[in-house]
């Protein structure tokens, strides 16, 4: 039987999340996701069918916990220049980095999915939905760029944000600043700095 409290759902879900960043896919097992959560041996198997049912709503619990409504609307509020755009790339950075074991959990369910079809399928559909979301919000928030600019930023930050948590020594923090603020600028090469009018 498959029980839905949805808070015991969610916080076993932190916990394989948790896993998958501290111990690999492989160190994902039912008894590791209750010993992470804290709970009686058999609760995550009461919750989720199969280890593959985790693995598939790990990622989309990922997303859940990343998306913070506050954040969204706030990013349609001030100037609509370039300055903004990078202004809200350094956020987008720190925000993503801030929630490390989500991050690196979503790389070992990317490496993962490469020999699951199924999984691959759903972090195909989740991350295709993501990625259409934050071009469709560019576009309405009249900040300069296009879509094709919103995909190139997309790419090159999960890459940054990878190089900080895996390899943290690589750069420093001024050295992943400047260069978040130099991949704006050549993106937004030859639009106005500042918007019209």
């Amino acid at each position: 039987m498959v029980r839905r409290n949805p808070e015991r759902r969610a916080a076993l879900l932190d916990a394989a999340i948790d896993v998958l960043a501290n111990e690999g896919a492989r160190g994902l097992t039912f008894r590791a996701v209750d010993q992470q959560a804290g709970v009686p041996v058999g609760t995550a198997s009461n919750y989720f069918a199969s280890r593959d049912e985790i693995l598939k709503h790990a990622g989309e619990r990922v997303y859940e916990r990343l998306v913070d409504d506050a954040v969204i609307a706030d990013g349609l509020t001030g100037s609509r220049d370039r300055a903004r755009v990078t202004e809200l790339m350094h956020e987008l950075v720190e925000r993503v980095a801030a929630f490390p074991t989500g991050f690196l959990a979503l790389l070992e369910l990317r490496l993962e999915a490469t020999r699951r079809p199924e999984l691959r399928a759903v972090l195909t559909r989740r991350i295709r939905a993501d990625v259409d979301f934050n071009v469709a919000y560019h576009e309405k928030s009249g900040l300069p760029g296009d879509g094709t600019m919103v995909v190139l930023l997309w790419l090159a930050l999960n890459w940054l944000i990878m190089e900080r948590l895996t390899l943290p020594d690589l750069f420093t923090d001024e050295q992943r600043r400047d260069l978040v603020t130099a991949l704006v600028d050549r993106l937004l090469a030859g639009q106005p700095a500042l918007p019209p009018g």
